[in-house]
């Protein structure tokens, strides 16, 4: 067999802020996608200053890469005055598209900014053909799948729909429990709105059954010492099967995540990307390498993994009962800038590292290097023999040549 298709999918990578925006580049993205600083649904996320942005958005053009900005809220009334403000403040940034789940915020997007590409975002519910079509009727691009369709829904979709209109689909991240990411129960127990973007995510918390009768005595929901969490899902992952999703007519591969560090950033891009590449040389050359992309997927933080609703109906193996924590294989120390004529990097560290000590660095083209640390020096040039300051600005020398953009992470103990 030989290459899985012709056509190969956009991979499309969150950006939580403009350093993250240029590691998502420089490991594989195709496009990014992020927030401004109003009308996205990760108002806890650092989002992207007009300034940002347009440092951003050159970037990624400078690299050949896309920006599309979310602005994806469902709107009130009083939400609209400062969204034809903030769209016509965004006709200065050459940006690539716009992402909107609320019709009056797509009909505004249309007035201010008519040229303008527009997708709909996932949070509009789009679970059938005809409502692709509905949006193509309106002007839109492309439309983000619900998260609950099969791979074979999304093949009838890709049927039924103009050759040019672009079906975009999430294929790794944080599922959400509620329909298309609707949600109320942030709302109702916090008063903070998901659907605003604010919310506190009680979909993790634990959770326990109280009789009306008997106040006070919890019964847990499973038997589990520890409680249960029955709404935490599974971590969705489909990178072991990348031609299935090719072959449903999937134009833009989606990576949830725009809260994210830069090594969970690097890390799942980089995985993908290595497997859309091999996948183009041949599917049997992208099998063998399956065992590779499980191991390499799991560096970053993450929560167990599931294929989500792409094979059918999620079942009970498709929830986390027993904790709301993340794994965590791998610690992330920084990333490396240009080699100064002492030949040190300099970086912002992340988390605690000495000297002496072994690490491993990340490289954009897919090698992993074991390095060790010989020196670190802040930036007044005085030598220290550990970083345990979290954002301080060090230079550090190792026994391996770098590049800029290269990540260093320690392997933690299991």
């Amino acid at each position: 067999m030989g290459d899985c298709k012709t056509k190969y999918p956009e991979l499309l990578i969150p950006a939580s802020s403009l350093e993250v925006l240029k590691v998502a580049v420089i490991y594989g993205a195709d496009a990014v996608y992020i927030g401004g600083e109003a009308f996205g649904l990760r108002a806890g996320a650092k989002n992207f200053s007009m300034e940002d942005m347009e440092r951003g958005v050159e970037f990624a053009h400078a690299h050949g890469a896309k920006v599309y900005v979310t602005a994806n809220i469902l709107a009130h009334n009083y939400d609209l005055d400062g969204v034809r403000e903030y769209f016509l403040q965004l006709k200065q940034i050459p940006i690539d598209a716009l992402i909107i789940s609320d019709p009056g915020i797509f009909t505004i997007a249309r007035e201010c900014l008519p040229e303008m590409e527009l997708h709909i975002s996932t949070q509009a519910n789009n679970t059938n053909y005809m409502t692709y079509e509905f949006w193509y009727k309106q002007g839109a691009k492309r439309v983000v799948c619900a998260r609950e369709l099969s791979l074979q829904e999304i093949s009838q979709i890709r049927s039924h729909i103009p050759e040019d209109m672009e079906i975009e689909t999430f294929i790794h991240g944080a599922m959400c429990i509620s329909y298309s990411g609707r949600c109320l129960l942030s709302s109702f127990m916090t008063g903070r709105d998901a659907n605003k973007g604010a919310c506190t995510h009680p979909c993790r918390w634990k959770y326990a059954l109280v009789e009306e009768t008997r106040p006070g005595q919890y019964m847990p929901v499973f038997e589990n010492e520890r409680g249960t969490y029955i709404f935490n899902s599974k971590d969705l992952c489909m990178v072991e099967y990348i031609p299935q999703l090719i072959e449903a007519g999937i134009d833009s591969f989606k990576v949830e995540g725009r809260m994210k560090t830069a090594l969970y950033v690097a890390t799942v891009a980089r995985t993908y990307r290595m497997a859309i590449e091999d996948c183009k040389k041949s599917r049997e050359y992208y099998e063998s390498r399956i065992p590779f992309y499980r191991e390499e997927i799991a560096k970053c933080t993450y929560r167990q993994y599931t294929t989500g609703f792409f094979f059918g109906k999620p079942d009970e193996n498709t929830q986390i009962y027993d904790s709301n924590t993340y794994r965590k294989e791998y610690t992330f120390l920084g990333i490396l800038g240009e080699k100064n004529e002492e030949g040190m990097y300099p970086l912002e560290q992340k988390n605690k590292f000495t000297v002496g000590e072994q690490i491993e660095v990340m490289k954009p083209g897919g090698e992993n290097i074991i390095a060790k640390i010989l020196k670190i020096h802040d930036e007044e040039g005085r030598e220290q023999m550990s970083a345990p300051h979290p954002k301080q600005k060090l230079f550090v020398q190792l026994d391996v040549t770098c590049e800029p953009y290269d990540i260093l992470r320690r392997k933690e103990e299991q």
